[in-house]
C-alpha cells in the first residue's frame, strides 16, 4: 500500500505517394458513395487503379458543385493581417467617393487580400447576399465587420448554452441523526452515503437519502468525563474501515460494515483536526503522515493488543515501531491547517491554511533523499546487524524547497482540489474567489472565477465534463466551465432549500449528486441529458415548432420550443449555424421568410416578432405592440401594391400588421393601426392561421372553427362561414369535437373551376376531414372528405406550384398526396395518390420544394426531415452521415426512420399480431373495412394503436 495516504527501397516515389492518395480515400469515402461506385461498375470485372481514380474524382466534383453555393466561410478563416488588407481595400474605395462597393468589387477584393484567386463567384455571391441581407445590392466595410462580429458572438454563446448544466431543484433534505453537527460526509463503492456526527452518532444513507442505519460509536462517559467528540473521518474502503480522529488526540477505526470498534492509535501529540486516507492527519501547521507498506496485515496485529474503553489500542510512540511502519512529521504552515488531502496521481499531500505566505502547499509524502537512507537502514540490517529503529520524534520537520510547492493566496485558503486529468489545482476561501492554478508552478493562477457572494467551503473538480463545482457559505451553489471560466449554473438558499450553516460537502462522481449537511442532509442530482438510442437520429434536443426552406441560399431553418434557430444545408443536412436558446427565452411559435430570403420573421409566445439575419444570428429588429401582449401563433410576410408587411395573428384574436422598413433604424417597431372591421366583427376566439391569396386576398381561421375572408386593401371581412359537421361528426358530442381550424390553404387550379368561381379555399376540420370553400359566392361549401384515414386532425397543408398536387400532415405524423385533378365534390373519400408515415409526433412544418421534387418536414418528435415526392426517405437533417439531393444512393431509402419503424403506430395489423382478430372484426366491421379495404398495397395504412412519443424509444443502445 502506498502512503495510506518499425524501410524498403522505393522506386517510383510518385506512384507510391498516389496509391496512398486514394486509398486515403477510399478509407474517407461515405458508404453511400462506395455504394455510388459500386453501381457505376457493377458491369466490368476489373477496374484499374488510375481508373478509379479518375472515376472518384469525377463522383467527388459532381458532389461538391453541389455544395458549393454555401461552403465558402471566408467570415471564418480571415487572419489579423488579412482583415486589415480588406480594410484598407474598403477604404480605397471609400477614398474615391464610394460609402460601399458590390459584388463585383467584394469579390475582386476577396480573391486578392485573402490568396483565394480560385475561389468561385457563387461562393462569392453567397457570402456577400448574407452581409447584404436586405437586398440593397451594395455593402459597406461597416456591415461587413457586424456580420463577422455578429456571427463570432453568436457562435460563443451557443457554445456556452451546450455546455449548460442545472441541479434538480429544490434539494431533496432529511433530518439529521438527534441533531449534531456534521463533521464529514463520504460516499461507499456500492453508492451508500456515510455521515459522522461530532458526537459520535454514524449514520448511512441510501443515494436518495433514506436512511438505512443509525449507530452512536462513542461509549458513554461518566459525568465527571468530559464527551468524546469527532474532529473528521475518512473511509478506508478497501480494507471495510472507517478512520476517524478524535478530540481525545486518537486515530480510531471501525468495522465499516458493523461499525463494531477495530483498533486505535492513541497518545498522539495533538489532535488531528483532519484527517484523509492514504491519510495524514494535520495540528497547528503541522502535517503528519503515516506510511504502512502492509497496512491489513498491521491492523490485524493491532487489533490483537489490549483494549482500551472496549478498543484494542496501540500508543503512537509503539505504531511507528511495528514493521512496514514510516513515521514523519512536516511542519509546513504557520497557522492551523484547515484541510489536507493525499492525492494518488500525484503522490503527493496538499494541505491549507488561513495564513497567507503559505496558503496552500503541495508536498510530497517522504523526501528525496528517503530512497538513499532506506538503502542506509538495508546495508547495517544485512552486513551490520543493526535492527533497531529510531525513536519517535514530535519535532516537525521542514521539507526542502524542491520537495513542495507553495501557494501564497490573500486571506488564506480554505478548501482545493487537485485534478491530474486537466492538470488544475483550484483553491477558494475568504475572499469568496476561485483560483485556478498550475499545480506545478505557483506564481500566478491561471483565472480567477468570480461570482460568490461568501467564503467559499467546498470546490470539487468533474473531470468528464470539465467544469467546477463550489459551495460557500451563504448555501449558493455553484457550476463553472473550466475552459470558459464562466458561471453554467447558480442555485442559491432560496432556489435549493437548503437552510442553517453548511458542515460538510461531498460530491459523488457515481451518483453525480452533491450531498450537503447543514440543518438537515440534502442531496442536489445533477439533470442527466437522456442518451437517444444508436439509431435514432433528432435535429434538436426538443420539439421543433416550425420550419422553412431559403431558396436564395438553399438553406432550411427550424425553430423550437426553446427559441433555438439552426440553419442547415439543404443539399447535404448538415447544420451550418446556430444561434438563439439562451435562458429564460420564450418558446418560438412560428417562422416565415422575406420575398428574397434572405431574412427570417419568427414569433414568439410573448407576442413579440423578431426579424433575423439567420446567416449571423444577429437579430435585425423587434415587432412589437404596446400594452399587454399574446402569443404569436401565426405570421406571413405579404405584398399589397409596392409595399410589403409582416402579419402575425394569434391569441390576442387581432390581426397586427407591421410595414417591413428596413431603412427605419429604431430597434423596436410597432403595429399599424388595426383594421376597424376586425376590432367590431372580427374573431371571437384565438386565431391559429393566416393565409394569403394575392393580390387582395386574406383568409385566417380560429379555434372555434370559424374562418374569415378579408380585403387587405380595404380592410374589410369579405365573408365568414363555419366548419361544417359530417354526418358521422353528429354522433360525437360537440363538446368533445376538435372544432379548431389550425390549417388553411387557397388553391387555383383549373380542374376547380367546375365547381368555384375562382380561387378555392381548403380548410382542416374535425376527425381529419378537409373542407373545400367557394370564396366569392359568400363563403359557400363545395365539398368535404376524410383527409386522414384514422380520424385525426389536419395541421398542415401544402401544394405544389401548380396546384396539382395536395398535400395534408395530420397529428400522429403521416402525410397524405391528393391529386386535385381527380378532384369530385361528390367524392367523400377520395383515393390518396400516396401517404406514409413522415413521424412519430404531430407534424409542425411542411412544405413542397417543386424545383427539386422533395418534401420538407419538422414535428414535435424533434426531427426535421427530408423526403422525395414519391415519398422516399432521404434523410434526418443532423444524422451522422450527409446526403447529396440528387444521388439516390446517398438517401436512407428504402430504409425507414427507425423510431416510426418501431412504434406501435406503424405495427401493421395483421391477424398473426393481433389476437381475436375475427371477433375484432365482428365488433367493427367498418373499422376493419377502413383499415384493409381501402388502402393500396400499403402496410402503413394498416394501424392499430396510439401513437408514442419519442421519449419512449430513448432507452439505451443496443
Amino acid at each position: 500500500m502506498g502512503p495510506a495516504c518499425w524501410g524498403e527501397k522505393v522506386e517510383d516515389n510518385t506512384s507510391a505517394t498516389r496509391q496512398k492518395s486514394v486509398w486515403e480515400d477510399r478509407q474517407e469515402q461515405p458508404e453511400w458513395l462506395v455504394r455510388e461506385l459500386l453501381r457505376q461498375n457493377v458491369r466490368r470485372h476489373s477496374v484499374t487503379l488510375a481508373e478509379d481514380d479518375e472515376i472518384m474524382r469525377r463522383q467527388h466534383h459532381r458532389i461538391c458543385s453541389n455544395r458549393r453555393f454555401c461552403s465558402l466561410k471566408i467570415d471564418e478563416m480571415i487572419s489579423l493581417d488579412q482583415l486589415q488588407k480588406l480594410k484598407l481595400a474598403f477604404e480605397e474605395f471609400e477614398a474615391d467617393g464610394f460609402r460601399s462597393i458590390d459584388v463585383n468589387h467584394f469579390g475582386h477584393i476577396v480573391k486578392k487580400c485573402l490568396g483565394l484567386p480560385k475561389t468561385s463567384n457563387e461562393q462569392i455571391q453567397g457570402l456577400f447576399k448574407k452581409i447584404d441581407f436586405s437586398d440593397q445590392g451594395r455593402i459597406s466595410w461597416g456591415q461587413f465587420c457586424s456580420h463577422t462580429l455578429e456571427k463570432y458572438k453568436v457562435k460563443q454563446e451557443t457554445a456556452r448554452c451546450s455546455k449548460q448544466v442545472a441541479f434538480t431543484l429544490p434539494a431533496t433534505a432529511k433530518a439529521l441523526c438527534r441533531g449534531t453537527p456534521v463533521v464529514n460526509i463520504h460516499s461507499t463503492h456500492d453508492g451508500t452515503m456515510v455521515s459522522l456526527g461530532e458526537g459520535g452518532v454514524v449514520c448511512h444513507w441510501s443515494p436518495e437519502l433514506q436512511p438505512l442505519r443509525t449507530k452512536r460509536i462513542f461509549n458513554e462517559r461518566p459525568a465527571n468525563r468530559k464527551s468524546k467528540w469527532a474532529s473528521d473521518f475518512t473511509l478506508m474502503t478497501e480494507l471495510n474501515k472507517l478512520m476517524i480522529g478524535t478530540g481525545d488526540r486518537e486515530i480510531q477505526l471501525y468495522e465499516l460494515s458493523t461499525l463494531e470498534p477495530y483498533c486505535q492509535i492513541n497518545a498522539l501529540d495533538t489532535v488531528p483536526l483532519t484527517v484523509d486516507y492514504g491519510w495524514a492527519t494535520a495540528v497547528q501547521g503541522c502535517v503528519t503522515i503515516i506510511v504502512i507498506s502492509s497496512v491489513g496485515d498491521t491492523l490485524r496485529l493491532w487489533n490483537k493488543l489490549p483494549k482500551i474503553e472496549n478498543m484494542p489500542t496501540i500508543a503512537a510512540d509503539n505504531a511507528v515501531l511495528s514493521p512496514n511502519v514510516t513515521f514523519v512529521r512536516w511542519k509546513v504552515h504557520h497557522d492551523w491547517v484547515t484541510k489536507a488531502k493525499y492525492f494518488q496521481s500525484f503522490q503527493a499531500v496538499v494541505s491549507a491554511s488561513n495564513e497567507e505566505s503559505s496558503s496552500l502547499v503541495v508536498g510530497c509524502v517522504l523526501p528525496l533523499t528517503y530512497a538513499e537512507q532506506q538503502l542506509r537502514e538495508i546495508t547495517e540490517v544485512c552486513y551490520e546487524g543493526k535492527t533497531e529503529k529510531v525513536q519517535l520524534s514530535w519535532t516537525p520537520k521542514l521539507r526542502a524547497s524542491c520537495d513542495q510547492t507553495v501557494f501564497p493566496v490573500y486571506k488564506g485558503v480554505k478548501t482545493f482540489y487537485l485534478c491530474r486529468k486537466h492538470s488544475l489545482l483550484v483553491t477558494g476561501g475568504l475572499d469568496r474567489l476561485i483560483r485556478m492554478w498550475n499545480p506545478h508552478f505557483s506564481g500566478r493562477p491561471t483565472g480567477i472565477l468570480k461570482g460568490h457572494s461568501a467564503p467559499i467551503v467546498y470546490l470539487h473538480i468533474l473531470s468528464e465534463d470539465s467544469q467546477i463545482l463550489s459551495v460557500s457559505t451563504d448555501n449558493t451553489v455553484k457550476i463553472w466551465d473550466i475552459q470558459d471560466q464562466h458561471c453554467l449554473f447558480t442555485a442559491d438558499l432560496k432556489a435549493s432549500g437548503i437552510l442553517g450553516d453548511i458542515s460538510a460537502c461531498s460530491y459523488s462522481s457515481a451518483l453525480k449528486c452533491l450531498y450537503i449537511a447543514a440543518d438537515c442532509m440534502a442531496v442536489l442530482s445533477l439533470k442527466i441529458r437522456l442518451r437517444l438510442h444508436s439509431r435514432l437520429t433528432v435535429s434538436h434536443d426538443e420539439a421543433v415548432m416550425c420550419c422553412g426552406y431559403s431558396e436564395e441560399f438553399r438553406q432550411v431553418v427550424s425553430c423550437t420550443e426553446k427559441s433555438v434557430v439552426k440553419v442547415w444545408d439543404f443539399d447535404t443536412g448538415r447544420q451550418v449555424f446556430e444561434f438563439g436558446g439562451t435562458k429564460d427565452l420564450p418558446a418560438t411559435t412560428c417562422m416565415t421568410f422575406d420575398p428574397n430570403g434572405r431574412r427570417l420573421i419568427t414569433g414568439r409566445r410573448d407576442g413579440c416578432l423578431k426579424i433575423w439575419n439567420f446567416n449571423s444570428g444577429q437579430c435585425l429588429k423587434t415587432l412589437k405592440k404596446q400594452g399587454q401582449c399574446h402569443e404569436v401563433c401565426a405570421c406571413i410576410f405579404l405584398q399589397v401594391n409596392r409595399n410589403f408587411y409582416v402579419m402575425s395573428v394569434g391569441r390576442a384574436r387581432k390581426i397586427d400588421i407591421y410595414p417591413d422598413t428596413p431603412e427605419d433604424l429604431h430597434h423596436v417597431q410597432r403595429p399599424q393601426p388595426s383594421w376597424q372591421d376586425d376590432l367590431k366583427n372580427g374573431h371571437r376566439e384565438d386565431i391559429l392561421c393566416v393565409v394569403q391569396c394575392p393580390p387582395s386576398l386574406l383568409a385566417t381561421s380560429s379555434y372555434d372553427g370559424e374562418i374569415i375572408v378579408w380585403n387587405v386593401v380595404t380592410g374589410r371581412a369579405q365573408c365568414r362561414f363555419v366548419s361544417p359537421l359530417l354526418a358521422e361528426n353528429l354522433k360525437v358530442k360537440v363538446i368533445e369535437l376538435d372544432l379548431s381550424v389550425p390549417s388553411i390553404i387557397f388553391m387555383n387550379h383549373s380542374k376547380l373551376h367546375h365547381f368555384f368561381s375562382a380561387t378555392a379555399l381548403l380548410s382542416s376540420g374535425a376527425m381529419g376531414c378537409v373542407h373545400l370553400w367557394d370564396v366569392l359566392s359568400g363563403g359557400k361549401c363545395v365539398g368535404s372528405f376524410k383527409a386522414s384515414r384514422f380520424q385525426q386532425k389536419i395541421v398542415k397543408m401544402a401544394k405544389t406550384d401548380r396546384d396539382t398536387l395536395l398535400y395534408a400532415a395530420d397529428q400522429i405524423g403521416y402525410i397524405y398526396v391528393y391529386n386535385i385533378e381527380e378532384f369530385s365534390p361528390e367524392q367523400k373519400s377520395p383515393q390518396a395518390e400516396n401517404f406514409w408515415r413522415a413521424h412519430t409526433g404531430s407534424i409542425t412544418g411542411l412544405q413542397i420544394v417543386d424545383n427539386d421534387q422533395v418534401v420538407l418536414t419538422s414535428s414535435s418528435d424533434y426531427t426535421v426531415r427530408l423526403w422525395s415526392a414519391h415519398r422516399e426517405f432521404i434523410g434526418t437533417f443532423g444524422q451522422s452521415e450527409s446526403w447529396s439531393l440528387h444521388i439516390s444512393s446517398s438517401w436512407k431509402h428504402p430504409a425507414v426512420p427507425y423510431e416510426v419503424l418501431i412504434d406501435p403506430l406503424s405495427t401493421p395489423d395483421h391477424k398473426s399480431l393481433t389476437v381475436n382478430t375475427c371477433l375484432s372484426d365482428a365488433i367493427n366491421p367498418d373499422k376493419t373495412r377502413a383499415h384493409r379495404g381501402e388502402a393500396k398495397s400499403e402496410t402503413h395504412s394498416k394501424l392499430r394503436l396510439t401513437p408514442t412519443s419519442i421519449r419512449t424509444t430513448m432507452i439505451g443502445d443496443d
